[in-house]
């Protein structure tokens, strides 16, 4: 039987607007289950009890989370909060944040802080963020809409228990209901790999009651739950709607945003399937990648990761690695190299975004090196079961230029593996493909020879004649 569950909120805004010291005000004032030490490690989420009523935090690390989970289609929080400090207004984070709670059609309270800052003239400021709010198509109340505004102090709590009542009452407006004996309902909102405790997922209960011991699938990650921690650690072993929880004994690391009960990963599936197309729609033979991580030691873990592929044959090729957001240079990058553009805890500027979706660049972002390393592997698989991973044999450099009659021979000398007669081969300037060709001549010294190895220089005569320059390369290759 349905009956009323706790609100979940999470809280958005821009970088230096208090958002953090929002919920650690709220987490110091009014944590529930305080004779358990309150709060001294958090799982993600945490609940607080106000009036006598639980309200549900979800302690987000910004909007790529909150996007990501929307995007997979995880209905997470009932309600958001919207930071803007009273001295800056509305900033470019803060109208990203508007982006992402409208599309997620997710009820919006306004909560202007910093009012006790000295020398700013509130009246005068709120009236400003009112209308760039309204400029952005949220609906105050004040103005006949639907959405509350309450000015706070995060550091002070002025405000704050006004902010919670208002929370509240919104809720109530929402009439958010649940069934405890319902089939268990829930998403995930983060996982890791512990070195101590293995997969370890925190799980926001929508529905329904999770058990210890209960049988689960996430994303298509079997387990059966052995330990379950609320978010003060505290072991349990049951959790109800909006009760955010840590669970062990998973057989592997789930995605954020898998929800409970979901089969194999139909959208991961269907994310890989469009990396192969992508890459047989193209001159890609190889997967060609940029590559940004958060620090030189994931970088270095992730290419590890994928250059063991390399130990035979040429399957991923590094267009380029760095630390730091992927920014508009990497994704020219990729654009003029056919590569996809892998980002790994770290965020895609709003300007290299707009760059991909006009130039058609691929952009994947993880959180978890796991699934990163996981994903490419099944894009490889799918390129070599459609014949679509090449093995370079040989490559040469050209040199010099002769004539030969109305035709050229390309003066080469061999950098790497060994090029012979009866080779595939095709000549390459700056990462872009000129064309593919047949040897018709291999020369070495005035001697015709049928293969030259790697150090050694020779003339090559192409059937058809390509239009090649000095400096451009030559490749031999075979597809698998």
């Amino acid at each position: 039987m349905e009956q009323a569950r706790p609100p979940i909120i999470t809280i958005l805004g821009h970088v230096d607007h208090g958002k953090t010291t929002l919920l650690d005000y709220i987490r110091k004032t009014s944590v529930a289950a305080k004779e358990h030490g309150g709060i001294t490690q958090h799982i993600g989420a945490y609940q607080i009890t106000h009036n006598s009523k639980p309200i549900t935090f979800i302690d987000t690390p910004g909007h790529a989370a909150f996007e990501k989970m929307r995007s997979r289609g995880a209905k997470v929080a009932d309600i958001a909060i919207l930071v803007v400090a009273a001295d800056d207004g509305v900033m470019p984070q803060t109208s990203e944040a508007i982006k992402h709670i409208q599309e997620a059609k997710v009820p919006l309270v306004v909560a202007v802080n910093k009012i006790d800052l000295p020398g700013i003239n509130i009246k005068v400021q709120m009236e400003k963020i009112k209308k760039q709010l309204s400029d952005r198509d949220v609906k105050l109340e004040e103005y006949g809409g639907d959405t509350p505004l309450v000015p706070i102090s995060a550091k002070t709590g002025e405000g704050v228990d006004k902010l919670l009542e208002t929370i509240e009452l919104v809720a109530e407006l929402h009439e958010l209901k649940a069934d405890p004996q319902a089939q268990v309902a829930g998403v995930v909102i983060e996982a890791m790999l512990d070195k101590f405790k293995g997969p370890v997922a925190t799980i926001l209960v929508r529905n329904g009651t999770l058990n210890k011991g209960d049988q689960i699938m996430l994303g298509g990650i079997k387990g059966k739950i052995r330990g379950m921690f609320d978010f003060n650690m505290k072991a349990i072993t049951e959790a109800g709607p909006s009760t955010p929880v840590e669970i062990l004994g998973l057989e592997a690391v789930p995605s954020v945003g898998a929800k409970l009960g979901e089969e194999p990963k139909e959208m991961e599936k269907a994310q890989v399937q469009s990396l192969v197309d992508k890459l047989k729609q193209g001159e890609n033979k190889t997967l060609k990648l940029v590559i940004k991580a958060d620090k030189q030691g994931s970088l270095e873990a992730i290419q590890a990761g994928l250059e063991k592929h390399n130990d035979e044959r040429r399957v991923v090729e590094f267009k380029f690695l760095g630390t730091g957001d992927i920014v508009e240079d990497n994704v020219k990058l990729a654009s003029s190299t056919g590569s996809i553009v892998i980002g790994f805890n770290i965020k895609v500027l709003p300007a290299a975004q707009k760059l991909a979706d006009t130039d058609h660049v691929l952009i994947r972002t993880y959180l978890i090196i796991y699934e990163l390393l996981e994903e490419m592997e099944e894009v490889i698989e799918g390129l070599i079961k459609v014949g679509q991973v090449e093995e370079v044999l040989g490559k040469a450099k050209i040199i010099a230029e002769f004539p030969h009659g109305k035709e050229r021979i390309a003066g080469s000398r061999i950098v790497e593996g060994s090029i012979a007669k009866g080779q595939r081969i095709r000549v390459v300037r700056e990462d872009t493909i000129i064309g593919e060709t047949k040897l018709k001549s291999l020369r070495k010294v005035k001697e015709e020879v049928n293969k030259v190895e790697k150090g050694n220089d020779c003339g090559m005569l192409f059937e058809p004649q390509l239009d090649f320059q000095i400096g451009d390369t030559v490749e031999s290759f075979r597809v698998i």
